[in-house]
């Protein structure tokens, strides 16, 4: 369609910032991208959860805006502007071959994984050079309804993917 409208959720299973753990928390992502994904001019809202101490926000504002380095250090290229960033109650949820991102009335998104040949497995793209990681689930979208920062999206049915991140520091 010539552009991406996405969500994103975030879990961080294990992580810090300066030596203030992340480990637990939540962030969500709206992120309309014009263009293709690697021209840039990316513009992004973040949604931190509430739980996060005011160290962790402004930690995980500089990781998710490139500020801090590392493998997010992408960001400063990609991201034009930061159209919006604010504590809410991030719900992530995570169900057998389905995911979703809940926050208040802003973002409602499902997805579900695509079922493969064997039914145990999902459809996945391994070992690629994808910047978020290197293996993908295909997915498409069940409800993918977003209402924030002007913008009123309603992409369910589309394409959407899963997919594990390792990101970390500079080195």
């Amino acid at each position: 369609e010539g552009h991406c409208h996405a969500w994103m959720a975030v879990v961080i299973e294990e992580g810090h910032y300066q030596g203030e753990s992340l480990s637990g928390l939540n962030i969500g992502l709206l992120v309309d991208i014009p263009g293709r994904m690697g021209e840039g001019q990316w513009k992004v809202a973040a949604y931190i959860d509430e739980r996060a101490n005011q160290t962790a926000y402004n930690g995980l504002l500089k990781i998710f805006s490139g500020a801090a380095g590392g493998t997010t250090g992408l960001f400063t290229m990609l991201v034009s502007e930061i159209i919006g960033a604010e504590r809410e109650k991030v719900e992530i949820m995570r169900e057998g071959n389905r995911r979703g991102l809940y926050i208040g009335r802003k973002i409602a998104g499902e997805i579900e994984a695509l079922e493969g040949k064997d039914a145990d497995s999902p459809v996945m793209i391994q070992n690629s050079k994808y910047w978020m990681g290197p293996n993908i689930v295909a997915a498409r979208g069940l409800k993918s309804k977003v209402r924030d920062f002007g913008r009123i999206w309603d992409f369910g049915g589309k394409s959407a993917e899963i997919c594990q991140i390792d990101w970390h520091g500079p080195k």
